[in-house]
């Protein structure tokens, strides 16, 4: 459905098919009682679920580890005006269970910054909403 103001409410299952093509997103959380958003790449799981590779010692897995979580990724083409959002809500967990970890260091995302005692965090896919601009020009 497009609507008047040029986007378009993208389904659940095209918004995991549009993340599937983007390898940086940023997940949005609270940190010291206060809004924090920090870019990451991350692979999208079979289930749905975002996963990113980060520092066991990080802050972000002090940060998020058992807690509800934004995570946004995006493509726009500034010279067609088009492009789309998705955002996923839900809990993110550190990966405990060893059998998921070695799946994950086979299948899952490579962290871009160096790592020595590296985890894996699985954000759960528990609302998934999305939309499209549709590139309706106007403007300057």
């Amino acid at each position: 459905m497009i609507h008047s103001d040029g986007f378009r409410a993208l389904g659940r299952q095209e918004c995991l098919r549009l993340l599937g093509k983007v390898p940086v997103g940023r997940v949005v959380y609270t940190r010291h009682a206060l809004p924090a958003v920090l870019p990451v790449n991350f692979t999208l799981d079979p289930d749905g679920s975002v996963v990113l590779c980060t520092s066991a010692g990080s802050d972000l897995v002090r940060a998020v580890d058992g807690v509800v979580v934004a995570f946004e990724a995006d493509d726009f083409h500034a010279g067609r005006r088009s492009g789309w959002s998705v955002v996923v809500t839900g809990r993110a967990a550190v990966v405990t269970d060893p059998a998921e970890h070695e799946r994950l260091l086979r299948t899952g995302p490579r962290s871009w910054m160096p790592l020595r005692d590296g985890v894996f965090v699985r954000i759960e896919s528990g609302m998934v909403t999305g939309r499209e601009l549709t590139g309706t020009g106007g403007g300057s």
